[in-house]
């Protein structure tokens, strides 16, 4: 009996010194995961660094706030329903602003309706400048234009072509003083006289651009309009006394002509 309980307190021991080798070599193992730990939580200032990145993007995103800037850059300050004036063909309204697609790319396109003329003109917004399309005159202006109509008339002793390109050029530049000044030098009262045919086109041309202007300016009708730029042109001093002097210079240089004409037969009659 004492042998078997010494043996069998040699196993209890064996035992214990077992599990006690054991043991150390797997607390090692189970201290592992808190090294693990400790790596995975070192990564954590990358993260913070991939965070901190969108806070770039709002930069990106500044250039759509400029956006609506431009469309307003081209329109210059239009809107619909706004009278404006268009160089070649005068006072016109805004109809509406409409976009159309020309070759993949997107137009906009101010819609203007000419009523007199029964005309409706597109013109690109980004076209306007160019084109030298224009707000109304300013009451100011049109008063200066009507001051214009009762100076004296400036006529350039050019040929009529010359001077009718001239004249062409004033009324389609939009200016309301230069079209004012083509009305003065093309006007003729009862005691002058008569136009000839392209002056009286050209010199209608100009009263009727000037008169438009100045009824909407004014929120009057056109009747009412040619009616105040005639009463102007009636204050300008007659061209009566400038006209005989002309006449008169132009009739002795016919003269001159006429008399050397004449010697020129008498001569080669004598010749004959």
């Amino acid at each position: 009996m004492p042998d078997k309980t010494a043996k069998t307190a040699a196993k209890a021991t064996g035992s214990k010194t077992t599990a006690s080798k054991v043991a150390p070599k797997i607390a090692p193992k189970a201290a592992a995961p808190k090294a693990i730990a400790h790596k995975a939580a070192a990564p954590a200032p990358k993260a913070a660094v991939v965070a901190a990145k969108p806070a770039a993007k709002p930069v990106a995103a500044a250039p759509r706030v400029e956006e609506p800037k431009k469309v307003l850059t081209q329109r210059q300050g239009f809107k619909t329903n706004e009278f404006v004036v268009y160089p070649a063909h005068g006072v016109g309204q805004i109809l509406a602003i409409e976009e159309q697609e020309i070759a993949g790319a997107k137009l906009e396109l101010f819609v203007i309706n000419f009523i007199k003329d029964k005309m409706t003109l597109r013109v690109p917004t980004a076209k306007v400048a160019n084109v030298g399309m224009r707000k109304l005159s300013d009451p100011s202006l049109v008063k200066k234009a009507l001051e214009t109509l009762k100076g004296r008339a400036r006529v350039k002793r050019t040929m009529w072509s010359r001077r009718a390109q001239e004249y062409e050029a004033k009324i389609n530049s939009g200016d309301i003083v230069a079209i004012a000044e083509v009305v003065r030098d093309l006007y003729r009262s009862e005691s002058q006289p008569e136009q000839s045919y392209s002056e009286r086109q050209l010199y209608e041309a100009a009263l009727d651009r000037l008169s438009r202007e100045i009824a909407v300016v004014q929120h009057s009708t056109e009747t009412e309009a040619v009616k105040e730029i005639e009463s102007q042109l009636a204050k300008s001093p007659r061209r009566g006394a400038k006209t005989e002097t002309e006449a008169g210079a132009d009739g002795e240089a016919d003269e001159a002509d006429t008399e050397a004409d004449s010697d020129d037969a008498a001569v080669a009659d004598e010749a004959a």
